[in-house]
């Protein structure tokens, strides 16, 4: 199974989404193994965008994801990051298909509810970065014979 790192960015919070948005995950099959609510530091922000930091508009993507809490979602499923990718929708949300996230509710670039890993390496780094090894659960999930084929298991 597979692990994905989701962020609810402020904007889902300041919007009263966050609720909605789990669901859909939920919904879909994908296991919740970790979650929490919290506030982002420089620290983890600056580790986490590093590919933007030097960038003239990092500075307005540092103070948007410190303007309200963050909710961090460690999801797990059979190709989980590329199921989350498909029901994030593209990053530019006016543009996103109807039905993702991201078509259904954003309309910007910045401001689009959710941050998802991109590929399984970037997972793998970025649930490490969010969650320490105690914050995060494996368990059976009584539903996994429903939402997935035997062979789809092995």
């Amino acid at each position: 199974m597979e692990r994905t790192l989701v962020l609810l960015k402020p904007d889902a919070i300041q919007r009263g989404l966050a609720g909605r948005i789990i669901s859909r995950f939920e919904d879909k099959g994908l296991k919740i193994v970790g979650l929490k609510f919290m506030s982002l530091s420089d620290e983890i922000l600056n580790e986490h965008y590093s590919h933007i930091v030097a960038k003239p508009f990092y500075g307005g993507v540092k103070t948007f994801m410190q303007s309200a809490p963050v909710i961090a979602l460690c999801l797990e499923g059979v190709d989980c990051v590329e199921t989350v990718l498909a029901m994030c929708g593209i990053t530019k949300a006016r543009a996103a298909t109807p039905g993702t996230i991201r078509g259904d509710w954003a309309m910007s670039m910045q401001a689009n509810l959710v941050h998802r890993s991109d590929n399984l390496e970037a997972a793998k780094v970025e649930v490490k970065r969010f969650f320490a090894a105690d914050e995060l659960f494996d368990y059976a999930s009584a539903l996994t014979p429903a939402i997935y084929s035997a062979d789809e298991l092995q």
